[in-house]
């Protein structure tokens, strides 16, 4: 099985690679992990993950600029249906539309839009930062199995996704009101959270969906 994590100059992908490679090892996969800013490489992976950090903008006109990738990715996953992880706004630039600074097109592959955070309680401080727990859509997806009903992950995020279609919410947290933990359609799942720095939630997260088969 051949894991892309692509670089396109956004991302913890040092971390993002270590996790991925421990859980291979833990688990006994028969996988190789490249981090990769080769629209070819991902073109041909079996399983491609997109980390972010940063603006929405700069995050997708890093990606745009990798000639071929967005392409390659389109190819990838939506036509040849490889499973697909995005991360912080790895997950956010799924949406139609993103409103950091503007307003700026997203891929597209899951209708929404990007928005700020803005808690209901003023106590409450943006960014949203630091471990919380996650509340699980009544059918759990996949990716999410196995994990206890008071999983909590670590999130550091200003803005949230806000799905057009509340089938593609697969889970949530609450911060001054449910934010987005986890969207997904068909073979594509994305996580608000960091599944590299939550510990054995994140590593259970990582391994089922290096298992799951959409």
């Amino acid at each position: 099985m051949r894991i892309a994590i692509v670089d396109y100059g956004s991302g913890n992908l040092r971390s993002a690679a270590k996790a991925f490679e421990r859980v291979v090892a833990e688990d006994g996969l028969a996988a190789e992990v490249t981090v990769t800013a080769d629209a070819e490489a991902v073109a041909r992976a079996d399983r491609i993950v997109l980390p972010g950090v940063g603006a929405f903008a700069d995050c997708k006109a890093g990606l745009t600029a990798l000639p071929g990738m967005v392409a390659a990715l389109e190819q990838a996953v939506l036509a040849k249906g490889r499973p697909f992880l995005g991360i912080c706004v790895g997950m956010q630039l799924l949406a139609t539309t993103g409103r950091e600074h503007g307003e700026h097109a997203g891929l597209g592959w899951i209708k929404g839009e990007v928005v700020p955070v803005s808690p209901a309680d003023p106590a409450l401080k943006v960014p949203h930062m630091g471990w919380n727990e996650l509340a699980f859509a009544a059918d759990a997806h996949p990716v999410l199995a196995g994990l206890p009903p008071a999983a909590h992950a670590y999130f550091v995020h200003s803005y949230r996704f806000a799905c057009a279609d509340g089938a593609d919410q697969l889970a949530t947290v609450e911060y001054g009101g449910a934010i987005a933990a986890m969207v997904g359609r068909g073979n594509i799942v994305g996580t608000q959270f960091h599944p590299e720095k939550s510990q054995a939630t994140g590593l259970k997260v990582i391994s089922n969906f290096l298992r799951w088969a959409p």
